[in-house]
């Protein structure tokens, strides 16, 4: 499932074609995603202007002049495309880092922008969903009311950390994929955070912050977040099977993991182990034995 950096750069590639532009006509070619549309879907949001295109976590919010917002969520294989129109000709812009032809049957919803835009919304497998809300019940909705700071933000500190940490006997990596937490962090990101701060991923998340050792834990966990979510940035995010940039682009930051998807492969450090997979809830963990060997 596309995570933080990803969504974020799909964020990125669709403000041009989004803000400041109104909807058209919305064309719904089902009646449902992963859940049903709302009712009069299309006819609420025909005609709104979009005063900016935001995100929380891994949502994408549309927030129009009127307060209307529309959030989409990516789910595991859905992607935007923009057909941007110029002199009458259909153009694609963008080209895949890895070949992912669209199969025109699986654009579900398509956004006809009064700016000439028209986007596509295309889910294979129909994980990814939209709805629509008032701008003053967003923090109150039940698809935001328990997600917890932006990790990019000046709210995520060591103290913070700690704080949440505090007698926490679970592990550290669950703790950190608690979205109640921190917003927008998966899978990938976590365990390259944890290699880049050295921390195993399965102690306690309530050493963090206790005693001097736990404190300078919290601080370069702290700082291998922000540093490994801002050259996801850079880097395009990753490009796991479906995921793909709004221009039809691969993410690139796959080729510079640490230890994601590295399983028995040499440690970067030259430490002279291996990197170990193994499962944790259900979800495969990448860490260095020698490296990440405690708090």
């Amino acid at each position: 499932m596309p995570e933080l950096p990803e969504v974020e750069i799909v964020r990125r590639g669709l403000a041009p074609a989004m803000e400041g532009a109104a909807f058209s006509a919305v064309t719904l070619n089902r009646a449902d995603l992963r859940f049903p549309f709302v009712p009069h879907f299309a006819e609420r949001l025909r005609g709104q202007r979009i005063a900016r295109l935001a995100r929380r976590a891994k949502y994408i919010v549309a927030e129009t002049d009127s307060g209307l917002c529309l959030a989409m969520h990516l789910g595991m294989t859905g992607r935007f495309t923009i057909e941007r129109h110029f002199d009458g000709a259909g153009v694609t812009p963008g080209s895949f880092y890895y070949e992912h032809p669209s199969d025109a049957r699986h654009d579900h919803v398509v956004f006809a922008m009064s700016n000439g835009e028209v986007i596509r919304y295309n889910d294979p497998r129909r994980f990814g969903y939209m709805t629509l809300f008032d701008a003053g019940e967003m923090a109150a909705h039940p698809l935001f009311r328990g997600l917890g700071i932006e990790p990019l933000s000046d709210a995520l500190t060591p103290d913070y950390l700690a704080a949440r940490a505090a007698g926490k006997a679970q592990a550290l990596k669950a703790f950190l994929l608690d979205q109640r937490i921190i917003a927008g962090l998966g899978n990938i990101y976590v365990c390259e955070a944890l290699f880049r701060a050295g921390l195993p991923p399965d102690a306690e998340a309530g050493a963090l912050g206790v005693g001097r050792r736990g404190k300078a834990a919290a601080a370069r966990l702290c700082a291998a977040i922000k540093a490994v979510l801002g050259d996801a940035l850079l880097a395009g995010g990753s490009s796991i099977r479906d995921y793909r940039h709004a221009d039809g682009d691969g993410g690139h930051f796959q080729e510079k993991f640490d230890v994601y998807g590295r399983g028995g492969e040499p440690c970067h450090n030259g430490c002279g182990s291996d990197i170990v997979r193994k499962a944790q809830q259900g979800r495969s963990t990448f860490f260095c034995p020698r490296c990440q060997a405690k708090i």
